[in-house]
């Protein structure tokens, strides 16, 4: 993570009391007296001593904002504060975890040097604590709970995870302020002729991370690749010709993540020009839909607005020869925009609850002409999620297109013309006000020199 736990704001006291009352009222409800909620533990790949970057369990990160936590144990009791119960062993193959001291105002917290005295302490507590769940990767018998990742209790806390404290927003906003760092860094060694590998390195250089830091893997994608959504290789060398550079990457503060996309036209040659030119007038377009955010507004309907987006930027540079309003009735922007417009974000990437429409748990899914959409719900203050239209040009479903009735009205000459393009994506996160929005990312920007 980009910040030491250490350095917690003092909002952080607020915070973990109202997720403390989230999970008094979710036990309650169900009848239960307590809850324990383990970080996890790390895990080993196949037949090997080597284990992944070890990631916290999400709803015991957002009492404890460090990934350094594995063994560590959360009990919380109805009406008490929550106790933290720490493995802090002294090891000389690795580095051992720094209790976080932060966490006392908010929280009782006990430190333990072997994982036996932490378990031994831990269940002579669950065992006084009345009816309890158990929220864990894995079961654990010896503590004796009643119940294990119950559903009735996770939907209300998941349910509420999208609206954020004051300490997640401003965690949120330190996260982009360090993720755009990288891209402006990013952009630069595109242009000065960089790989993939080599902007990658730039990125993490400017941002302060290693990868193991990152919200997720960073997309680096010169030229073609950036039709491929989920891009994840680093090619060494660069491309004999460049002609454009999509990135999606972040950074996490506090253990919550911000997640950005940009897309570049190298800045020189035709084809390159006429792609800046799409860019610029896709960002446009962008920067409406986010502006469209308010309390109220149902993001399928905001989905909707980015299709009938993406429909006006084809009619408006001839990629069809329809007009924008037939373009969209014939589905022809789905093969252009194949994704989602946006997801909740926070201590997750893609934050929980995104379909979950009430605290029981009721799931609204995705239209079914739209099912990668992430986010179903009716937007609320103090949401954040991001907003990332795109407009690819992907061999694949370009193909399924071109053999359709709609793919009559298609400029094909044009479209293969900027297949080597790969695509555009523009995301940005953005926070709902009172009667409006924030756009996190483009004030970072703004705040880094750069208009985008």
């Amino acid at each position: 993570m980009s910040q030491h736990p250490a350095h917690v704001p003092a909002v952080f006291d607020d915070h973990i009391a109202t997720v403390n009352r989230r999970w008094h009222e979710a036990l309650a409800a169900q009848r239960f007296d307590a809850a324990v909620i383990t970080a996890g533990s790390p895990r080993q790949y196949f037949q090997d001593d080597q284990s992944p970057v070890f990631r916290t369990n999400p709803d015991f990160a957002q009492f404890v904002p460090t990934d350094e936590s594995t063994e560590a144990c959360l009990l919380v009791r109805r009406g008490e504060r929550p106790t933290l119960y720490f493995l802090a062993p002294e090891d000389y193959w690795h580095a051992s975890p720094v209790p976080p001291e932060c966490v006392r105002p908010a929280m009782d917290l006990e430190v333990f040097g072997d994982v036996d005295a932490l378990r031994t302490a831990l269940a002579r507590a669950v065992a006084t604590a009345g009816r309890s769940v158990l929220m864990s990767e894995s079961t654990d018998s010896n503590l004796g709970c009643a119940a294990h990742n119950d559903a009735a209790v996770l939907a209300p806390v998941h349910y509420q995870r999208a609206r954020k404290t004051t300490f997640e927003l401003d965690a949120l906003r330190a996260a982009t302020a360090t993720a755009v760092r990288g891209h402006v860094a990013a952009r630069d060694s595109f242009i000065a002729g960089d790989s993939e590998y080599g902007i990658n390195l730039a990125y993490l250089a400017a941002t302060g991370q290693v990868a193991s830091d990152l919200p997720y893997g960073n997309i680096i994608a010169l030229n073609e690749h950036g039709a491929v959504l989920h891009y994840h290789h680093f090619d060494r060398r660069p491309p004999e010709t460049r002609f454009s550079f999509l990135i999606d990457a972040g950074a996490r503060g506090f253990g919550y993540a911000a997640d950005i996309t940009r897309t570049w036209a190298y800045p020189d040659g035709e084809l390159q020009s006429e792609f800046a030119a799409l860019i610029a007038a896709f960002d446009r377009q962008q920067q409406a839909l986010a502006a469209m955010v308010r309390p109220g507004v149902a993001f399928p309907d905001l989905h909707i607005a980015a299709h009938r987006a993406v429909a006006q930027t084809l009619a408006d540079f001839h990629f069809v020869t329809c007009t924008p309003s037939e373009a969209f009735d014939r589905g022809i922007t789905r093969t252009f925009l194949p994704h989602g417009l946006g997801h909740l974000v926070g201590i997750q990437t893609h934050d929980v609850a995104g379909h979950q429409t009430s605290r029981d748990g009721t799931q609204t899914p995705p239209p079914s002409i739209y099912p990668s959409l992430r986010l179903t719900r009716t937007v609320e203050r103090d949401f954040v999620f991001t907003v990332e239209p795109g407009l690819y040009f992907i061999p694949m479903l370009l193909r399924e297109l071109r053999g359709a009735e709609a793919g009559r009205v298609v400029n094909w000459a044009k479209v293969d013309r900027f297949i080597p393009c790969g695509g555009i994506r523009i995301e940005d996160n953005v926070r709902v006000t009172e009667d409006g929005v924030e756009n996190y990312t483009r004030a970072a920007f703004a705040a880094a020199g750069i208009s985008s």
